[in-house]
């Protein structure tokens, strides 16, 4: 028997598409890559400036929405304030940071000769060589230079500040005219009604998730300084707010937290006994606050895999470092709302979600209920 030649040279046409396709998805997937390292530190000021607009988009509106007598609060004076306030709590955050860092620096910087004998001395359960080969190796790091690396870094903050505060006063300016700009572009105004509520729905997610994640970090963190501060730890409030701060980072900053508070104990006491009771008491307010509560108010708001989350903060922690942390779940939200919606990129929304249901249609037309905090948000 003899193969049919159209046959074979229609198989051979889809394997060589197959073929180009692949090519031009890793090509574009490199390219992609280069520029999100390259241009790391104007994305990120982009990315949270948007998320901010997002948090504030809605107080904005509501407070247009507010009549003082006859009188209704114009949206531009609304805006305004809602940009006064958040350049103002952006610059403070900002300096507080920078006060705690250099707070943390110098007195890094004033342990560094008795921190390596305290840290080694966790070692002395595997002998004395093992305690002698670790104090060896902390001795051989150039503390002052990690020092000075952070403290460049650090001053990029208040940098970082500004620009995020130009992007966010540019898009509170565009806010009025994105509906008109979205219909134009798309062209058909039931595609654009559309866009705007899987828009809407990312949103929704993103502000529930930080709102919630606000208030169980900085419940975590007020409890940690409040564990510091009963023992007697000099860095008591740097702790509460580095504890704070962590909590972002979902799954490993509670840890680096908890072990973080361990080690100043250590180094600062030099007491096993109660470093180990420090350790424990910090680890159970991390698992309730992070295991328990967390999932609790989160409910079905948030529906992501957690190897997804892995994979998300793996990624994005190489290519942008701590900032990328900070931002891979937000933008993990974003990717499973917009997978669930294009019917090509489903399975991956799939892969994406916890119990392997994505979104569907009809959840874009269903009601909205109000959330924890008041929010509006889909069933």
């Amino acid at each position: 028997m003899h193969n049919d030649p159209q046959v074979t040279g229609a198989g051979e046409k889809r394997d060589s598409n197959r073929l180009q396709t692949g090519a031009v998805v890793i090509i574009a997937f490199a390219v992609v890559l280069f520029l999100l390292v390259q241009a790391r530190f104007m994305l990120i000021t982009l990315a949270t400036a948007i998320i901010l607009f997002s948090l504030t988009s809605d107080v904005i509106t509501f407070i247009a929405r507010q009549r003082i007598g006859p009188f209704r609060i114009p949206n531009a004076l609304a805006s305004l304030v809602a940009m006064v306030l958040i350049a103002t709590a952006l610059l403070m955050l900002a300096s507080v940071l920078l006060a705690q860092v250099n707070t943390v620096l110098v007195t890094t910087l004033s342990y560094t000769e008795r921190a390596p004998s305290a840290i080694a001395s966790l070692f002395a359960w595997m002998g004395e060589d093992s305690e002698l080969a670790v104090l060896n190796a902390l001795r051989s790091i150039d503390v002052q230079s990690y020092a000075r690396t952070a403290a460049s870094q650090a001053s990029g903050i208040m940098q970082a500040t500004v620009l995020v505060i130009l992007f966010v006063g540019f898009l509170f300016a565009e806010r009025i005219w994105f509906q008109t700009k979205l219909n134009n572009f798309v062209g058909n105004e039931a595609q654009a009604v559309r866009i705007g509520k899987i828009i809407q729905s990312i949103i929704h997610r993103v502000n529930y998730y930080l709102l919630v994640k606000t208030l169980i970090s900085a419940i975590t963190g007020g409890m940690v300084y409040l564990l510091a501060k009963a023992f007697g730890l000099e860095l008591a409030s740097s702790i509460g707010i580095i504890t704070f701060v962590l909590n972002f980072i979902p799954n490993i900053g509670s840890i680096i937290a908890t072990f973080l508070i361990a080690l100043i104990t250590h180094v600062q006491i030099g007491d096993s006994a109660v470093t180990l009771a420090i350790f424990s008491v910090s680890a159970v307010i991390q698992f309730v606050n992070g295991s328990i509560i967390d999932p609790m108010l989160m409910g079905r708001a948030l529906r992501l895999s957690s190897f997804g989350i892995i994979l998300s903060l793996a990624f994005w922690g190489a290519v942008w470092g701590v900032p990328g942390m900070f931002l891979s779940v937000p933008i993990m939200v974003m990717m499973l709302v917009v997978c669930s919606y294009v019917p090509g990129l489903r399975p991956l929304a799939i892969l994406l979600s916890r119990e392997g249901l994505a979104e569907t249609e009809q959840m874009l037309d269903q009601p909205l209920e109000h959330d924890l905090f008041g929010h509006e948000r889909r069933r």
